[in-house]
């Protein structure tokens, strides 16, 4: 017999302890949530070697995304990366310290800022994006093509449900 793994485990110690409750989804959950946690741990490390934490990397990627001249609102920041301003702020004052980016005024509202790549900025996040795709590409190759494939159509077709407009999918009923 195959050695239970972790999520396998506490599975049959709920099983045991309340059979009257179906704990099947667990095993997709359980290891979805191990399985994040590891991911990050592994992408954190190409982060850190660029002295980068995970949220500015998400920062610096977002401004290289947007195209020349590099540059996006704060506002505009923090929802492409899905964090609050407040973090946002806070993301961006450590990167400008760096010499990462830059802020100025936006030009059509002396109320609004524009965050800026720097060109030292640029250099640096290309440098750590060509490795994180490097990693992403290790850690996918773990699994076959097909398996990278279906596992993606999968979780696309979840994720959709679950951020479906209309709430219904994902909606909680408790």
């Amino acid at each position: 017999m195959e050695e239970l793994d972790r999520v396998a485990r506490i599975q049959a110690d709920w099983r045991r302890e309340r059979p009257d409750v179906d704990v099947t989804p667990q095993g997709v959950i359980g290891r979805l949530h191990r399985l994040a946690d590891r991911l990050t741990e592994e992408l954190c490390l190409v982060y850190g070697d660029y002295g980068l934490s995970e949220g500015e990397f998400d920062v610096l990627c977002a401004l290289r995304r947007a195209g020349e001249p590099y540059e996006r609102a704060p506002g505009e920041l923090a929802a492409h990366t899905m964090v609050t301003t407040g973090a946002m702020t806070k993301r961006i004052d450590r990167l400008e310290r760096a010499g990462l980016v830059t802020r100025r005024r936006a030009d059509d509202d002396q109320r609004g800022r524009i965050v800026a790549l720097t060109r030292p900025g640029r250099d640096l996040i290309d440098r750590a994006f060509t490795d994180h795709m490097r990693n992403e590409r290790r850690l996918l190759d773990l699994l076959t093509p097909g398996e990278a494939a279906t596992l993606e159509t999968l979780l696309t077709t979840w994720l959709a449900r679950v951020e479906s407009p209309d709430g219904q999918q994902g909606a909680r009923t408790d």
